[in-house]
């Protein structure tokens, strides 16, 4: 099997970490080798966080190269449009549709920008975009939109079944958030 690139990016605070480790989890208890890299920003003042996971037969490097990843999980909509460029052509950005403004446009030296969903599909990039934070809300708390996304992005992995699924979440999630983990992953999973 060829190795698998996947990308997770956010904005501090918004549980990427947890994806990353709930995933790397599953992969490791399917047999794939699996690396997975962290990289932060200045992820403590809401700057990105970006987390590389490969998996397959044998993984020699834990980075992702511009043009490589399979799959991008943008927890934040100009996330995914600052690292569309490491997608593959065949490859899909399964992305929540909030968005946090970054520094410049709260002082005012900038402008969030618009349509940004429209502007990565027209250059030919598919993207799977979803109200995650709807959905975490009403799984019981905004914190969960990881799950949710998590969720979305299980719906491109036609080998591994939802029960694995669940076995990774109950593995990586705090008991006393265990049922509100899992819905939110039903809800994004749809």
């Amino acid at each position: 099997m060829a190795t698998k690139n996947i990308m997770i990016v956010g904005v501090g605070g918004q549980g990427s970490l947890l994806a990353s480790k709930l995933l790397g989890h599953l992969l490791l208890t399917r047999g794939y080798d699996v690396k997975v890299s962290e990289v932060h920003g200045m992820s403590q003042r809401g700057g990105s966080v970006v987390t590389y996971v490969r998996y397959g037969e044998k993984v020699y490097s834990p980075v992702i190269d511009e043009g490589e990843a399979d799959c991008i999980v943008s927890f934040e909509l100009l996330e995914a449009a600052r690292w569309m460029r490491f997608a593959k052509k065949d490859g899909v950005i399964v992305t929540n549709t909030q968005t946090i403004d970054p520094m410049p446009v709260i002082t005012g030296a900038a402008e969030y920008p618009s349509q940004l969903v429209e502007k990565m599909t027209d250059k030919g990039i598919k993207v799977d975009a979803m109200d995650a934070l709807t959905l975490a809300e009403e799984a019981g708390s905004a914190k969960a939109v990881n799950l949710v996304l998590l969720g979305r992005l299980s719906n491109y992995f036609d080998d591994i079944p939802a029960d694995a699924w669940q076995e990774a979440i109950a593995a990586c999630v705090p008991e006393k958030f265990l049922e509100l983990n899992k819905k939110a992953f039903a809800l994004g999973r749809g």
